[in-house]
């Protein structure tokens, strides 16, 4: 068996004993072999089956994709040198600042598990949704059944019918002002970003299926995607009007999009009770 790929399996192992269920909002739950999180928590929070994290810590899987890499970076909560390692352990180059980042910080992940009660989404440079907590689930639907280009936002705003982003609900005038952030936005990724070859593919196809990116990539305006309000049509509790602010992380590019209400007000009580009944 390759010694690279033992130390990879003993890698896993070592940081999953050393992260306690409570780090990552689940109970304890009975007695356990270690104080960490059980292989079956870890691969659910990672996105993969149990056998394959099995055959990895043993080091019978020997060549983990990137995505997969990246996916147990987030759910082990890793520090961007713990990250590098085990990207380097899997033999793959770690993602460097030529390409679009979508680690998660400790961090970070504790501010969004902190924040249980507001609808808190998390995105990377060029807008794909990376992860999100129960509310934001709950308020703007599951996306936990979207992949690919169906997790980014301008892909699903320039190629839905009408513009559709899911349940968020705009004005011809609105839509066109966001229609023309994103573009400026993106513009503005590309000029980080010029290496990263998933941003100019995103880019290129925008081009080809939606003649309205087309035009406003052709005007070359560059800058960032402001918060603003928005009004978000619940199927069961009706129309909550927003605010929805974009905070950045320093250091990195990713962008936490939260939504709140004024506490006084009846859309706050409205987000209380989606976050009370739950994906629906």
């Amino acid at each position: 068996m390759n010694g690279q790929h033992d130390d990879l399996g003993a890698t896993i192992r070592a940081w999953r004993d050393r992260l306690p269920p409570s780090a990552v909002g689940l109970a304890a739950g009975g007695a356990r072999r270690s104080p960490g999180l059980r292989r079956e928590e870890l691969a659910s929070l990672a996105g993969i089956s149990v056998d394959y994290l099995v055959r990895l810590e043993q080091g019978r899987a020997v060549s983990p994709s990137e995505q997969v890499l990246a996916s147990l970076a987030r759910a082990l909560r890793l520090t961007p040198q713990e990250r590098d390692h085990l990207y380097r352990q899997a033999g793959h180059a770690p993602p460097g600042r030529t390409s679009i980042s979508t680690h998660l910080t400790p961090g970070v992940q504790r501010l969004i598990d902190r924040l249980s009660d507001t609808a808190v989404g998390v995105y990377d440079a060029a807008w794909t949704l990376i992860t999100w907590n129960p509310v934001w689930a709950a308020l703007m639907g599951d996306p936990s059944g979207l992949a690919g280009r169906d997790r980014n936002l301008p892909w699903r705003c320039f190629t839905a019918p009408a513009g559709s982003t899911g349940r968020v609900v705009r004005t011809p005038a609105e839509l066109a002002e966001f229609e023309r952030s994103m573009a400026a936005d993106l513009r503005e990724v590309t000029g980080r970003y010029p290496g990263d070859a998933g941003l100019r593919g995103l880019i290129a196809d925008l081009c080809r299926v939606s003649s309205r990116f087309a035009g406003l990539w052709q005007e070359h305006q560059v800058g960032p995607h402001h918060s603003d309000r928005k009004t978000i049509m619940h199927p069961e509790v009706g129309p909550l009007t927003l605010d929805c602010d974009v905070l950045s992380v320093s250091g990195s590019d990713l962008r936490i999009v939260v939504y709140t209400a004024d506490p006084a007000s009846e859309d706050a009580t409205k987000l209380s009770l989606v976050a009370t009944i739950g994906v629906s």
